[in-house]
Order: C-alpha cells, then sequence, then structure tokens
C-alpha cells in the first residue's frame, strides 16, 4: 500500500505573506532606557542578587504574552 501524495497549495498574495512575516518579528514593548538591569549591592553577606527588581519584573511581563 503507498502512501497518499499530499495536497500542494500554492499562495498568490505573497506580498501580504512577506509583510506578514516581518511583522511576526517586530517587538513594540521596549524596556526604559534609564532602568536599572543589575541590582545594587546591598552590603549583606551571602551571594549578591544579580538582576535588579525592575528586570525580573519587565522579563516576568513580556513572558507572559510570548509563552516564555
Amino acid at each position: 500500500m503507498s502512501k497518499p501524495t499530499p495536497a500542494r497549495y500554492r499562495g498568490t498574495n505573497w506580498s501580504a505573506h512577506s509583510a506578514a512575516l516581518r511583522e511576526r518579528g517586530s517587538l513594540p514593548i521596549w524596556p526604559d532606557k534609564e532602568m536599572a538591569w543589575h541590582a545594587p549591592h546591598e552590603g549583606r553577606s551571602g551571594r549578591p542578587p544579580v538582576l535588579s527588581n525592575a528586570a525580573i519584573r519587565f522579563c516576568l511581563s513580556i513572558g507572559g504574552p510570548f509563552k516564555l
């Protein structure tokens, strides 16, 4: 028994298809340029935090819509 031949779909609106592919990669959310990404040293013993609370909040807020 042989496999059935798959159907071929031909696109006719290539300009809209290309524009949709370009738009898929756009990210209209930009962080504030003055936002501190690195956490300040707190002076306590132990390992210092690497990222600031604002940076963690930003990453979590964009992670939801993009399912990251």
